[in-house]
């Protein structure tokens, strides 16, 4: 229920509604502005990298995920309301609160994802996994659907609906998440010899030799999430900028490109543990290079919805097979720990895709369809990065 929860901020505020109000109204269509919207992600993405592991170490020493998820939410559920507040013209204003509700977002998703090992055995860990991530996108679905509905019915102008759909959002989150703070139950035990996060940190990187092909997909992940965050963060304003859709037709788009995400999570969540989580995550990573092609290229709505709706199957599949061969190779006792590495991983990809993309426009005229291209290549290094990569070896060395 968390991932259905949560993933109505990243649909909404990052991926389609308040990314391409703020390059189109807030900044008022300024030749900086995909970039600074580029930036303000990654340092919220840098903050997140240099604390996520030690929240994660602070969290296994005291047993304490759950409380601090329930932290995180309402910081991300309070900030995501204010960016209601923002009017056109308010660029410095708009970007703090960006930073501070994707931060408190981005740790929310470390910790929730250390419960899965709780919640799944290895053999099922790749359908629990799947599981989550299509009923995130489900959420996400809903969550802009409401948006949606009330862009259509309140008879407003963009630049005055679009604040309001910020309380709609933050308003879902906070209860949708409430089931998770009912039921969910913290099974770790505290683990006191590590009550010190830091010297903790410090072990965890001094042994990751160990664990070498742990090691290995976290460079994996490196490379190919940040192609991932790239398309998630600046979809709309692709959309907008190159295929000049409007608002309402973007937000249809998204729609759309969730129920395919859905679709992909959740499918693949089986194949993968049917055909192994390597073989899975290259299919998917194939199928991401192949979208970037289409959509670099697309010159008409329909190869473009093509292109958009097979990123949604890819998105889903990837992300889910991710996490999962993550909760794999991790040590059972010190999973939010190593999820924290995993989280590191990830937002070090979140700076470095979008603010390649950013860069891109920035220096090339507002060139989108070369930033696509650019950010494709994440793609390429990650897949040749995935051989090599035995998943089995890698789980003998993490019980051991």
């Amino acid at each position: 229920m968390y991932d259905f929860a949560n993933s109505g901020y990243t649909t909404v505020v990052i991926t389609a509604v308040f990314g391409a109000y703020f390059v189109g109204v807030v900044a008022e269509a300024k030749p900086w502005a995909t970039f600074a919207w580029t930036a303000a992600l990654s340092v919220s993405y840098a903050l997140i990298l240099l604390t996520g592991p030690l929240i994660g170490a602070w969290a296994d020493a005291h047993a304490a995920k759950k409380r601090l998820l329930l932290f995180s939410t309402i910081g991300c559920v309070l900030f995501t309301a204010l960016l209601a507040r923002v009017s056109p013209g308010q660029v410095g204003f708009a970007l703090v609160l960006i930073v501070i509700s994707n931060y408190f977002f981005g740790t929310g998703e470390n910790l929730i994802a250390a419960f899965l090992p709780e919640l799944a055995d290895s053999r099922a860990i790749g359908r629990v996994s799947g599981w989550g991530w299509a009923f995130g996108y489900l959420g996400g679905l809903a969550a802009l659907g409401l948006c949606l509905a009330y862009l259509l019915t309140s008879g407003r102008p963009s630049a005055e609906a679009v604040p309001v759909t910020m309380l709609i959002t933050a308003g879902f989150f906070a209860a949708a998440a409430t089931p998770t703070f009912v039921f969910l139950r913290e099974r770790a035990l505290p683990q006191p010899r590590f009550e010190n996060p830091w010297t903790r940190l410090r072990q965890t990187l001094g042994e990751a030799r160990k664990y070498s092909d742990l090691r290995r997909f976290l460079a994996c992940i490196l490379f190919y999430q940040a192609g991932i965050t790239a398309v998630v963060s600046l979809a709309a304003i692709y959309a907008e900028q190159v295929m000049k859709f409007g608002m309402q037709q973007t937000i249809t788009l998204i729609l759309v490109v969730n129920v395919t995400a859905a679709i992909g999570a959740f499918g693949f969540g089986y194949v993968q543990d049917a055909i192994g989580h390597v073989r899975a995550l290259a299919f998917t990573l194939v199928g991401w290079i192949v979208m970037v092609c289409l959509a670099g290229l697309s010159r008409d709505v329909t190869s473009f919805w093509i292109a958009a709706n097979l990123a949604g199957l890819c998105m889903g599949s990837s992300q889910a097979a991710g996490r999962a061969i993550v909760g794999y190779l991790a040590p059972p006792a010190r999973l939010a720990e190593f999820f924290g590495l995993w989280g590191l991983a990830v937002k070090a990809a979140s700076i470095a895709g979008p603010l390649t993309y950013g860069v891109v426009t920035w220096v090339f005229a507002g060139n989108h369809r070369l930033a696509i291209f650019a950010t494709g290549l994440y793609f390429v290094v990650g897949l040749a990065l995935l051989r090599g990569i035995d998943v089995e070896r890698g789980r003998r060395q993490a019980l051991a």
